[in-house]
Protein backbone atom coordinates (compact mmCIF):
# COMPACT_ATOMS: atom_id res chain seq x y z
CA UNK A 1 0.00 0.00 0.00
CA UNK A 2 0.89 3.65 -1.27
CA UNK A 3 2.26 5.78 2.00
CA UNK A 4 1.45 9.85 0.86
CA UNK A 5 2.33 13.04 2.26
CA UNK A 6 -0.07 15.57 2.27
CA UNK A 7 1.92 19.12 3.30
CA UNK A 8 -1.20 21.85 3.24
CA UNK A 9 -1.66 24.63 5.87
CA UNK A 10 -5.44 25.39 4.72
CA UNK A 11 -7.53 22.62 6.81
CA UNK A 12 -10.31 22.85 4.69
CA UNK A 13 -8.65 21.78 1.54
CA UNK A 14 -5.94 19.43 3.40
CA UNK A 15 -9.52 17.33 4.71
CA UNK A 16 -11.12 16.84 1.53
CA UNK A 17 -8.06 15.44 -0.11
CA UNK A 18 -7.12 13.46 2.62
CA UNK A 19 -10.62 11.86 2.71
CA UNK A 20 -10.32 11.17 -0.67
CA UNK A 21 -6.82 9.30 -0.75
CA UNK A 22 -7.76 7.38 2.24
CA UNK A 23 -11.08 6.33 0.24
CA UNK A 24 -8.94 4.88 -2.57
CA UNK A 25 -6.83 3.11 -0.17
CA UNK A 26 -3.54 5.03 0.02
CA UNK A 27 -2.03 5.61 4.22
CA UNK A 28 -1.35 9.00 4.39
CA UNK A 29 -0.10 11.74 6.87
CA UNK A 30 -0.87 15.23 6.99
CA UNK A 31 1.77 18.14 7.77
CA UNK A 32 0.80 21.75 7.60
CA UNK A 33 4.13 23.36 7.33
CA UNK A 34 8.02 22.52 6.87
CA UNK A 35 8.72 21.60 10.60
CA UNK A 36 5.79 18.98 10.49
CA UNK A 37 6.81 17.52 7.13
CA UNK A 38 10.43 17.08 8.15
CA UNK A 39 9.02 15.26 11.42
CA UNK A 40 6.85 13.03 9.64
CA UNK A 41 9.97 12.35 7.03
CA UNK A 42 12.11 11.24 9.62
CA UNK A 43 9.70 8.54 10.52
CA UNK A 44 7.71 7.29 7.77
CA UNK A 45 8.51 6.36 4.06
CA UNK A 46 6.70 8.01 1.38
CA UNK A 47 5.82 6.95 -2.19
CA UNK A 48 4.24 10.17 -3.09
CA UNK A 49 4.37 14.12 -1.30
CA UNK A 50 1.77 16.76 -2.52
CA UNK A 51 2.71 19.93 -1.47
CA UNK A 52 1.69 23.00 -1.23
CA UNK A 53 3.50 26.08 -2.30
CA UNK A 54 3.09 28.49 -0.10
CA UNK A 55 3.85 27.45 3.31
CA UNK A 56 3.60 29.56 6.49
CA UNK A 57 7.10 28.77 7.57
CA UNK A 58 8.28 28.78 3.58
CA UNK A 59 7.84 27.33 0.60
CA UNK A 60 6.86 23.76 -1.21
CA UNK A 61 10.33 23.91 -2.38
CA UNK A 62 12.18 23.39 1.08
CA UNK A 63 10.17 20.39 1.90
CA UNK A 64 10.56 18.50 -1.60
CA UNK A 65 14.84 19.68 -0.47
CA UNK A 66 14.56 16.83 2.34
CA UNK A 67 13.37 14.32 -0.81
CA UNK A 68 15.79 15.05 -3.09
CA UNK A 69 18.13 11.82 -2.12
CA UNK A 70 15.03 9.44 -1.97
CA UNK A 71 12.68 8.00 -4.61
CA UNK A 72 9.35 10.23 -3.02
CA UNK A 73 7.83 11.74 -5.96
CA UNK A 74 6.31 15.15 -5.82
CA UNK A 75 3.11 16.96 -6.86
CA UNK A 76 3.58 20.60 -6.26
CA UNK A 77 -0.46 22.22 -5.17
CA UNK A 78 -0.05 26.09 -5.96
CA UNK A 79 -2.48 29.27 -6.33
CA UNK A 80 0.83 30.53 -8.20
CA UNK A 81 0.60 29.68 -12.09
CA UNK A 82 3.39 31.34 -12.80
CA UNK A 83 5.86 30.02 -15.62
CA UNK A 84 8.96 30.80 -13.81
CA UNK A 85 7.78 28.76 -11.12
CA UNK A 86 6.55 26.00 -12.89
CA UNK A 87 9.51 25.35 -15.04
CA UNK A 88 11.96 25.82 -11.43
CA UNK A 89 9.36 22.81 -9.71
CA UNK A 90 10.07 20.71 -12.76
CA UNK A 91 13.89 21.71 -12.72
CA UNK A 92 13.79 20.45 -9.00
CA UNK A 93 12.13 17.08 -9.97
CA UNK A 94 8.43 17.41 -9.13
CA UNK A 95 6.38 15.06 -11.04
CA UNK A 96 3.68 17.11 -11.65
CA UNK A 97 2.59 20.89 -10.71
CA UNK A 98 -1.51 21.32 -10.18
CA UNK A 99 -2.74 25.14 -9.93
CA UNK A 100 -5.41 25.56 -7.28
CA UNK A 101 -8.61 24.89 -7.60
CA UNK A 102 -8.36 22.03 -8.76
CA UNK A 103 -11.15 19.11 -9.09
CA UNK A 104 -10.01 15.97 -6.38
CA UNK A 105 -10.65 13.42 -9.34
CA UNK A 106 -8.52 14.51 -11.46
CA UNK A 107 -6.14 14.89 -8.03
CA UNK A 108 -6.25 11.09 -8.15
CA UNK A 109 -5.86 10.19 -11.63
CA UNK A 110 -2.67 11.92 -11.33
CA UNK A 111 -1.29 10.35 -8.44
CA UNK A 112 -2.84 6.84 -9.70
CA UNK A 113 -0.37 8.03 -12.69
CA UNK A 114 2.96 8.36 -11.09
CA UNK A 115 2.39 5.66 -8.62
CA UNK A 116 1.93 3.34 -11.55
CA UNK A 117 4.74 4.33 -13.05
CA UNK A 118 7.14 4.50 -10.30
CA UNK A 119 6.20 0.85 -10.19
CA UNK A 120 6.60 -0.37 -13.31
CA UNK A 121 10.21 1.61 -13.10
CA UNK A 122 11.30 -0.01 -10.44
CA UNK A 123 10.41 -3.51 -12.08
CA UNK A 124 12.38 -2.12 -15.18
CA UNK A 125 15.08 -1.47 -13.80
CA UNK A 126 15.26 -4.21 -10.78
CA UNK A 127 15.36 -1.69 -8.49
CA UNK A 128 13.78 -1.86 -5.09
CA UNK A 129 13.28 1.20 -3.06
CA UNK A 130 13.24 1.51 0.35
CA UNK A 131 13.10 4.75 2.45
CA UNK A 132 16.96 6.14 1.36
CA UNK A 133 17.94 2.64 0.22
CA UNK A 134 17.93 1.41 -3.14
CA UNK A 135 18.26 -2.59 -3.79
CA UNK A 136 19.66 -3.67 -6.75
CA UNK A 137 18.51 -6.88 -7.39
CA UNK A 138 20.65 -7.78 -10.82
CA UNK A 139 23.77 -6.78 -8.86
CA UNK A 140 22.54 -8.21 -5.30
CA UNK A 141 23.87 -4.29 -4.12
CA UNK A 142 22.08 -1.98 -1.69
CA UNK A 143 23.15 1.80 -2.24
CA UNK A 144 22.24 4.58 0.41
CA UNK A 145 22.38 8.02 -0.99
CA UNK A 146 24.56 6.40 -3.80
CA UNK A 147 27.15 5.01 -1.37
CA UNK A 148 27.18 0.88 -1.34
CA UNK A 149 26.70 -0.83 1.59
CA UNK A 150 28.25 -4.27 2.29
CA UNK A 151 26.00 -6.87 3.43
CA UNK A 152 26.24 -10.49 4.17
CA UNK A 153 24.30 -13.31 2.31
CA UNK A 154 21.81 -13.70 5.02
CA UNK A 155 21.51 -9.82 6.01
CA UNK A 156 20.63 -9.09 1.92
CA UNK A 157 18.22 -12.13 2.53
CA UNK A 158 16.44 -10.21 5.37
CA UNK A 159 16.34 -7.22 4.01
CA UNK A 160 14.70 -8.69 0.53
CA UNK A 161 12.19 -10.23 2.71
CA UNK A 162 11.54 -6.81 4.51
CA UNK A 163 11.32 -5.35 1.12
CA UNK A 164 8.78 -7.91 -0.21
CA UNK A 165 6.68 -6.81 3.16
CA UNK A 166 6.88 -3.33 3.34
CA UNK A 167 4.27 -1.96 5.84
CA UNK A 168 3.32 -5.63 7.01
CA UNK A 169 4.01 -7.30 10.51
CA UNK A 170 6.13 -10.20 10.40
CA UNK A 171 6.45 -12.35 12.76
CA UNK A 172 9.66 -13.59 13.96
CA UNK A 173 8.65 -17.17 12.91
CA UNK A 174 7.64 -15.78 9.63
CA UNK A 175 10.88 -14.32 9.19
CA UNK A 176 12.86 -17.92 10.38
CA UNK A 177 10.79 -20.03 7.40
CA UNK A 178 11.51 -17.60 5.19
CA UNK A 179 15.22 -17.47 5.39
CA UNK A 180 15.51 -21.27 6.04
CA UNK A 181 13.60 -21.98 2.82
CA UNK A 182 15.70 -19.87 0.75
CA UNK A 183 19.38 -20.80 2.27
CA UNK A 184 18.91 -24.58 3.62
CA UNK A 185 20.30 -23.32 6.58
CA UNK A 186 18.90 -23.38 10.07
CA UNK A 187 18.89 -19.95 11.91
CA UNK A 188 18.19 -19.71 15.55
CA UNK A 189 15.42 -17.03 16.99
CA UNK A 190 18.29 -15.38 18.74
CA UNK A 191 20.36 -15.12 14.98
CA UNK A 192 17.49 -13.54 13.89
CA UNK A 193 17.73 -10.63 16.70
CA UNK A 194 21.55 -9.89 16.03
CA UNK A 195 21.17 -9.75 12.11
CA UNK A 196 18.53 -7.59 12.69
CA UNK A 197 20.71 -5.42 14.70
CA UNK A 198 23.35 -5.53 12.03
CA UNK A 199 21.18 -4.52 9.46
CA UNK A 200 20.08 -1.45 11.37
CA UNK A 201 23.56 -0.54 12.31
CA UNK A 202 24.25 -0.59 8.85
CA UNK A 203 21.28 0.90 7.00
CA UNK A 204 21.66 3.69 9.91
CA UNK A 205 18.53 5.55 9.39
CA UNK A 206 18.24 5.04 5.48
CA UNK A 207 15.49 2.54 6.56
CA UNK A 208 13.02 2.52 9.92
CA UNK A 209 13.07 -1.35 10.99
CA UNK A 210 10.22 -1.36 13.64
CA UNK A 211 10.35 -3.95 16.74
CA UNK A 212 6.87 -4.52 17.49
CA UNK A 213 7.18 -6.12 21.20
CA UNK A 214 6.50 -10.04 21.70
CA UNK A 215 5.72 -10.21 17.62
CA UNK A 216 8.11 -9.41 15.30
CA UNK A 217 8.88 -6.39 12.78
CA UNK A 218 7.68 -3.77 10.52
CA UNK A 219 9.74 -1.75 7.96
CA UNK A 220 7.94 0.92 6.45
Amino acid sequence: MSRILLVEDDTMIASGILYALETEGYETNHATGIKDAGSLIEHYNFDLAIIDMQLPDGTGFDVSEIFKNNATSVIFLTVVDDENTIVRAFDEGAQDYIVKPFRIRELLARVRRILSVNIKNGEKDNIIYMGHAAIHTDEAKVYVNDKSIELTALEYRLLLIFASNKGILLKRQQILDKIWDADGNFVEDNTLTVYVKRLREKLGEAIHIETVRGMGYRVD
